[in-house]
């Protein structure tokens, strides 16, 4: 014998929803679901910091320091957001630090080797520092090697070509003089202008720091091409199982850093019309970091375009605060080392108790 479920309409009380509930359908805490950005964390650590060095370098309260921060932090900020969205797709690029010199080595030795308009250094050193990119992309998708051991080769052959090429062209360390050349002006203007605002100079690697950063947000948060990236950092065997183009995806993050590469590179060469050619090593590890301190996690699949803003912030503050304040600059790198374990133990609680019920 079959017994019929009652149809009926459920005449009993319902289950208050609150603390007595079971917690999977009650809506979390503002603060909880706050805290389960990953940037939140930074933007706590970059607050401090900033509290901290208005207190003991009053210098800094002024306009025009503070200019000198944000240029120093748009400098690390502009390529530490196409390395956080390499991060975020579960890969490391260790030559990003000398590509940035690869870059402005190649147009200005091009420029002035063949005299030449400097924007057809420019264009060249634009399609080589992608070519770079796709390059390291390619290798790590085709061969399954880790990243990290793919572009460290690729960082120790730039180095080394870096200064062996420079030398053998220009017999010295540094590319020669090329600001009263054709195009110069022109590209200075777009890579090393000043803009003025309430008489305060300020870089235009700020405002295009800033563009960079809302350009990455909207990619990452609503575009495919974001969600795939979250996906193959995730695991990429079930991106690639779903129909993610994990090969493509990779390799265009790879790109990326390239561009970001070049960008800072041309605006390296326009400031200073000259390059040197051992420059550059190390860098790659304040990029990287500035990514980590901003929330992207070593393992991949997680973090924003926004925390490496205030990461990279950070660093510019920490660098610009130490100068102000009159202390040793000697003891730069051990700050930056307690800020990069202090923002890593922030992320974890702030996880933590995003996380707690």
């Amino acid at each position: 014998m079959s017994v019929t479920p009652h149809a009926g309409p459920v005449t009993g009380p319902s289950p208050a929803p609150g603390p007595a509930g079971d917690g999977r359908t009650a809506r979390r805490p503002l603060v909880l679901r706050l805290l389960a950005r990953p940037e939140v964390g930074v933007l706590l650590g970059a607050l401090a910091v900033l509290v901290f060095f208005l207190i003991a370098a009053p210098s800094l309260r002024q306009g025009s320091s503070m200019a000198t921060v944000l240029y120093q932090s748009s400098t690390i900020g502009i390529m530490a957001l196409p390395v956080a969205l390499l991060m975020i797709g579960g890969e490391f690029d260790l030559s990003a630090g000398v590509a940035v010199i690869s870059s402005a080595l190649t147009a200005s030795m091009l420029s002035y080797q063949l005299t030449v308009n400097v924007w057809t250094g420019v264009v060249v050193a634009l399609v080589l520092s992608l070519g770079v990119g796709a390059l390291n992309g390619w290798m790590v998708t085709r061969t399954g090697l880790p990243s990290f051991l793919v572009t460290l080769g690729t960082f120790l052959i730039l180095q080394g070509v870096n200064l062996a090429v420079t030398k053998l062209v220009t017999d010295n360390v540094a590319t020669d003089d090329i600001s009263d050349m054709d195009g110069f002006g022109q590209a200075k203007k777009i890579f090393a202008s000043s803009v003025g605002i309430g008489g305060v100079q300020v870089k235009i690697t700020v405002f295009y720091w800033l563009a960079f950063a809302a350009l990455a947000t909207w990619l990452l948060l609503r575009t495919r091409y974001g969600n795939w990236v979250f996906a193959v950092g995730g695991s990429a065997q079930s991106a690639r199982a779903v129909g993610v183009p994990v090969t493509f995806t990779k390799i265009t993050l790879f790109m990326l850093v390239g561009l970001g590469a070049w960008f800072t590179g041309m605006h390296n060469l326009f400031s200073f019309n000259t390059v040197q050619s051992g420059e550059g090593v190390g860098q790659e590890l304040i990029y990287i970091s500035a990514a980590v301190i901003g929330g992207c996690l070593l393992t991949g699949g997680h973090g924003t375009a926004i925390g490496p803003v205030f990461g990279a912030f950070m660093f510019g503050m920490v660098n610009q605060g130490i100068v102000f304040a009159g202390w040793n600059p000697d003891w730069f790198k051990a700050f930056l080392g307690v800020m990069l374990l202090g923002a890593v133990l922030i992320n974890l609680w702030v996880r933590r108790t995003a996380t707690r019920r």
